[in-house]
């Protein structure tokens, strides 16, 4: 791991040398996160944003806290709000999830094309044994990305190779304060009994370093497979207007098992944009029944079995409830047309397909059409392009392929 002293160096290089000297900073107000602000501020015109989750009554005080911070650097600061409505299942994996959401929107309008995360070493650790108590197979075992492109930005953890305990040193030397949040300390969280977890396994020899080094080996094995996977499935799948399309071959002898469960989990995370693949057993249940030539559905994702294809489609249950103003990305799409005020981007539905006659005439299944995206004015249809009711509107897809792997905690 990388001590103080470097911590400049990791700050100076932390994007590359044509990179904006505008860049965008995710800020807490926890000791990684003020480290990392005050850090890139030393060498860079940044910008910082809070999310405040709503799920913690102190959370508003924090964001008040780094917008102080920020106001002495002379740094733009933004606060975003997640408002979650009636959030179910993991309530932690939803939020990671919707803070990343929210600061990819705020800097694409703001023009930011890089920003940095305040993760540590000890974030790394952390997760590899959270990931190791769920049987995570290679790809979850190889640890969180230095870098990565999601939703037209692009991730940097400049200090993942960075104890935590460093970056706080660094802030004490430097007379700076930070917060600790109070859920740091509670034991219904995952993260908090795998922290303990650490202390105990360090007479072992198991370290926050060692997991790292273990980490990084996983990495560069997982990176192999990756091209493995590339090279192959240029033959096997293929996009159609936001499905993909997997030939039969995919499920035949020729691919080795672990490439065939990577290539259907890629392709559940590309359409249903879920950061995290799905459990191990509900894609080795998933894969059964395709070879029994039984549709499906799993992970936000429709999967049609045909004898002559595999096409993964968004759920329409899935996007049901989506609804937002024309001109906002809407799921994974982008719609672009007429300049109307009162607009609404949401799903086609049985409504929208019976106002759209000649929707057999696209070529796509009903269940594409459903999920797909469609402009509303209220509850009539205004346009519908996958369906063929174009009414000067366009649709595209705001994701990168499919073999880019999404966010990742």
């Amino acid at each position: 791991m990388t001590e103080g002293p470097a911590l400049d160096d990791l700050a100076l290089t932390a994007f590359a040398p044509d990179t904006p000297q505008c860049v965008g900073v995710a800020v807490s107000g926890g000791g990684d996160s003020m480290a990392a602000l005050h850090l890139l501020a030393r060498h860079f015109t940044v910008e910082a944003v809070t999310v405040d989750h709503g799920l913690r009554p102190e959370a508003a005080a924090e964001a008040r806290f780094v917008a102080q911070g920020c106001a002495r650097l002379g740094v733009f600061h933004s606060v975003l709000h997640w408002h979650r409505g009636e959030a179910r299942g993991n309530l932690m994996d939803q939020a990671r999830r919707a803070r990343i959401r929210l600061i990819g929107d705020w800097a694409r309008a703001r023009g930011l094309r890089h920003v940095a995360l305040g993760h540590t070493a000890d974030d790394q650790a952390e997760t590899f044994v959270m990931r190791l108590g769920r049987s995570a197979g290679l790809e979850g075992l190889s640890g969180m990305r230095r870098r990565w492109e999601e939703n037209g930005v692009i991730w940097t953890r400049p200090f993942l190779g960075v104890g935590r305990a460093a970056l706080r040193d660094w802030l004490r030397a430097a007379d700076l304060g930070w917060i600790d949040d109070p859920s740091n300390d509670n034991d219904n969280f995952d993260r908090v009994k795998a922290r303990k977890a650490l202390r105990e396994l360090a007479p072992l020899g198991i370290s926050v370093a060692r997991i790292c080094e273990t980490t990084a080996h996983l990495a560069a094995a997982e990176a192999a497979l990756e091209e493995c996977l590339r090279h192959m499935a240029g033959d096997l799948v293929r996009a159609d207007r936001g499905d993909l399309v997997i030939a039969p071959a995919a499920f035949g002898p020729a691919l080795p098992p672990e490439l065939r469960r990577r290539l259907i989990v890629r392709a559940l995370q590309w359409v249903g944009g879920q950061g995290y693949a799905p459990r191990a057993d509900a894609v080795a249940g998933l894969l059964a029944e395709l070879q029994q030539g039984r549709s499906a559905t799993l992970a936000g994702c429709r999967i049609l079995a045909r004898t002559d294809e595999i096409r993964i489609t968004r759920e329409w249950a899935a996007v049901a409830g989506l609804r937002v103003p024309a001109g906002q990305q809407w799921d994974r799409w982008q719609m672009e047309g007429p300049g109307e005020t009162g607009l609404e981007i949401a799903a086609l539905g049985e409504d929208g397909l019976r106002a759209c006659p000649q929707w057999r005439e696209c070529g796509l299944p009903r269940p594409s059409l459903m999920a797909s995206p469609a402009v509303w004015r209220g509850e009539y249809l205004i346009a519908a392009p996958l369906a063929g009711r174009e009414n000067g509107w366009k649709a595209r897809i705001v994701r990168g392929t499919f073999l880019q792997k999404p966010f990742s905690h």
